[in-house]
């Protein structure tokens, strides 16, 4: 009886430590896993669900299947001149091989690293193959590109051909070969070939951005600086052609204006005198005393306020201003 109570409680303690150590196991969506027995990989289970594994000597190791995104590290490298520039990837991947991966890798921080060490490592020698222009164009659209108002933003006063020559197209721009896209896309072939004995699918990787260093920075804002004084420069120009062209309308309108205000002052003018000649003549003839008088009178308020002294009255001009009688 003691040996069966014995044997009760062993059994009781091995299925509680059978239970402890759980021999069921669920992988969620999104998860896989490998069952490792002492070290060594034994199976792989992918599908998600209600599992069963050995207590005590299976091991699950879960890895997810969803992609992953790795952000890189802006890394300062040379370009074929030897032009130096901040570059910074991104990369999609995730584990295509669950087998490969825990045998090569194991853990997905260590997945991390080596992704950065190879994608780094082919983003330079793809960068340091090529030309900047390669690195940082897509196409050959700048060099293509008609300056009009419009795409300049200037409006649609500025005369088009006024504005093609004084913006003067950059002579440093230098056709592409590759462009951006196509250097991503041979930096994502190159990486490929390293990554499958990891057990990784590497999906894309993407330029996020290209920095320059400080010394091509100054580069690019004084080629800016010199393609806005340019846009200015044609402002400035179609400017002084406007002021040219109203000036010389309005010379021409103020010349045409007093040639007629004078032809007409003249015209009125010589009216005026016919027509004063015409009334003199007619009065003279109606009263000639009357007109001789009169205009003595009229020269009499002329000039003699303007005298300072008069010496003597005794002429012809003063004859009626002392005569009795007027005459």
């Amino acid at each position: 009886m003691k040996k069966l109570v014995t044997l009760t409680v062993v059994i009781m303690v091995v299925l509680i430590g059978v239970l402890v150590a759980g021999p069921f196991y669920v992988i969620d969506e999104g998860e896989q896993a490998v069952i490792v027995q002492m070290g060594r990989l034994v199976r792989v289970v992918t599908d998600a669900g209600f599992h069963v594994k050995a207590p005590f000597i299976d091991e699950v190791i879960r890895y997810p299947r969803r992609i992953m995104a790795m952000d890189g590290e802006q890394k300062s490298m040379p370009t074929r001149e030897k032009q130096y520039i901040w570059v910074d990837m991104t990369a999609r991947w995730k584990i295509a091989d669950p087998s490969k991966f825990y045998e090569s890798i194991k853990t997905v921080n260590a997945a991390y690293a080596k992704l950065a060490e190879v994608i780094d490592s082919e983003v330079r020698t793809v960068v340091a193959e090529n030309y900047l222009r390669e690195s940082v164009r897509n196409s050959n659209i700048i060099m293509d590109r008609a300056f009009t108002a419009d795409s300049l933003g200037l409006g649609d006063n500025i005369d088009p051909e006024l504005l093609q020559a004084s913006i003067q197209p950059e002579t440093s721009y230098e056709p592409i070969t590759r462009g951006r896209r196509q250097l991503a896309e041979e930096i994502l072939l190159r990486s490929r070939r390293m990554v499958p004995e990891y057990g990784i699918e590497l999906i894309d990787v993407v330029i996020r951005q290209i920095r320059y260093s400080d010394e091509l920075t100054q580069s690019v804002y004084a080629r800016m600086i010199k393609e806005r004084n340019q846009i200015a420069q044609a402002f400035r120009s179609e400017g002084e052609g406007k002021k040219a062209d109203w000036q010389g309308r309005m010379d021409r309108e103020r010349r045409s204006i007093l040639s007629e205000a004078y032809e007409r002052a003249e015209t009125i003018r010589g009216e005026g005198d016919a027509e004063a000649a015409r009334i003199y003549a007619e009065a003279y003839n109606r009263d000639r005393n009357f007109f001789d008088f009169w205009r003595a009178v009229e020269s009499y308020r002329l000039t003699l306020p303007a005298f300072d002294k008069t010496l003597s009255t005794d002429m012809e001009y003063f004859k009626y201003l002392y005569s009795p009688t007027g005459r």
